[in-house]
């Protein structure tokens, strides 16, 4: 596998909880072409949103209400991903926002690689 086979992954979040996942947007990447994408609203935990946090991604409550919690987002994600190397345009941001819904889920972190 070359850096031609990646998912690019972007979380935003509600609060300054990182685990506070209120969205994800997954693009694959196989030989260079995009292959497959995906973009999910989640339900954050803690469920509510702060007006900075809501400035920067433009999502509150009101869109992610009925949302399913990250746990059944990410049940659609690891499919995509594989065992593909994980890019992100902030990748120590977007890391830790995974480890922490993982952690809060209490859900075991499997080991993903992440560039930026």
């Amino acid at each position: 596998m070359t850096m031609d086979d990646f998912a690019a992954i972007d979380f935003e979040t509600a609060n300054p909880y990182r685990s506070s996942v209120c969205s994800v947007g997954v693009v694959v990447v196989r030989a260079g072409r995009v292959t497959d994408s995906l973009y999910r609203l989640i339900r954050p935990e803690p469920n509510y949103y702060m007006s900075w946090n809501t400035r920067v991604h433009g999502l509150t409550a009101a869109d992610t209400d009925s949302a399913p919690t990250f746990p059944e987002v990410w049940q659609e994600v690891v499919p995509l991903i594989g065992g593909l190397p994980l890019v992100a345009h902030n990748s120590p941001f977007d890391e830790s926002c995974l480890r922490a819904a993982f952690k809060r889920y209490e859900l075991e972190y499997p080991d993903y690689r992440f560039y930026c």
